[in-house]
């Protein structure tokens, strides 16, 4: 996967992230290079990882989001994913992701959230 796989936008203040096809031990590390680069040095309010377009998650791709989550946390910002499909859903339950990271329903959603 190369970076143009993920795109990115702002959106007043708020980075979403959109990652796109397989997120697995190979493509998870361009996702991590990018959240990293997005939080440091002069991070936004908050990120959206838009998942819509992720059919596949690993459990590689489920630690760089919990990473990023703890690094977003740390610098007082929010970080939600946003949208994930059915299946990418059910393993972020079976791993608890759930409970760690906020998911929201929609991409819009979420960034109104960060917003407020």
């Amino acid at each position: 996967m190369t970076s143009s796989d993920i795109s990115i936008r702002r959106e007043d203040g708020i980075v979403v992230v959109t990652p796109v096809g397989e997120m697995d031990a190979v493509t998870s590390p361009a996702l991590a290079e990018v959240l990293d680069g997005i939080l440091s040095p002069d991070p936004p309010h908050g990120v959206v990882v838009d998942f819509t377009k992720v059919g596949f998650c690993d459990s590689r791709c489920i630690g760089v989001l919990v990473a990023a989550y703890r690094q977003a946390r740390d610098l007082g910002l929010g970080l939600v994913v946003a949208e994930p499909q059915r299946q990418v859903m059910r393993l972020f339950m079976i791993a608890g992701i759930d409970q760690v990271i906020p998911i929201a329903e929609t991409v819009d959603g979420a960034v109104e959230d960060l917003q407020d």
